[in-house]
């Protein structure tokens, strides 16, 4: 089901309307490479993730700081060591077709996407307290992975200091600020962090902040879009991405 667009595409922005959230959004276990092939078996031909490190520097994909309700683990994620962590069920917990899923290095997404030639938002996603090394190594990972890639990956976060951490390393990368409020200043905070995008809760957006948005230079997408009148509301305001668990109900062919 798609929500009509009279809006014309943006010659200059190179990814799709509808990105797939966290791989599947909740139809498969999140940050896993099933997520992402049962979104890609809908038609998404982008996914958004969340990456942290390990206790070692190995950047990997899982949302919460704590391991318990997506994995057979126990504690911060970010304290064990990657050989620690590979060892863990990241499928069991949401079914048991998906019983021994591993949890995936942000190496195996890179390989997965530019094989199939999927396209990718990384969340840098930081245990609290490591906001600057993460984005930095985050950054420096997908610059290597992503070299000689006609479309890089977008870095996000809500973390000013992961996304400055990530332009230190690697500038040349898109990046957008994540936000599930507009405190003031939002938009002068994503314009010195050279941002591309304000990536921002949906309900957020009116007619005003889009404009704004779009007449400082940036792009204006939205999580995590669930229902159909969220979606065609976005679509007339003429926001350029959608963020959605509902790969089951959007065509992303929209």
């Amino acid at each position: 089901m798609t929500p009509t667009s009279s809006a014309a595409p943006l010659s200059d922005w190179p990814y799709p309307r509808w990105v797939a959230h966290r791989g599947a959004g909740k139809l498969a276990p999140e940050n896993t490479l099933a997520a992402f092939r049962l979104g890609a078996a809908h038609g998404y031909r982008m996914f958004e993730c969340d990456a942290k490190l390990s206790a070692d520097g190995v950047p990997f994909l899982m949302h919460d700081a704590t391991l318990e309700r997506t994995t057979s683990g126990h504690g911060t994620g970010g304290d064990l060591a990657w050989s620690d962590l590979a060892r863990l069920d990241a499928g069991s917990w949401h079914s048991r077709a998906y019983a021994g899923e591993p949890l995936p290095t942000l190496d195996n997404a890179a390989r997965f996407c530019i094989a199939n030639g999927f396209l990718l938002n990384i969340e840098v996603k930081p245990t609290p307290g490591t906001e600057e090394e993460t984005g930095r190594v985050v950054a420096s990972h997908a610059a290597r992975l992503w070299h000689g890639q006609a479309v890089p990956p977008l870095l996000t976060s809500f973390k000013p200091a992961a996304l400055a951490g990530a332009q230190r390393a690697a500038p040349h990368l898109p990046r957008g600020l994540l936000l599930d409020s507009l405190a003031p200043g939002w938009l002068d905070t994503a314009l010195q962090l050279g941002c591309v995008a304000i990536v921002c809760n949906h309900a957020l957006w009116t007619a005003e902040h889009v404009a704004a948005v779009h007449g400082a230079g940036l792009r204006a997408l939205s999580y995590t879009v669930n229902d159909e009148w969220a979606a065609q509301r976005l679509i007339d305001l003429d926001t350029d991405g959608i963020i959605t668990d509902r790969v089951d109900l959007f065509s992303p062919a929209g």
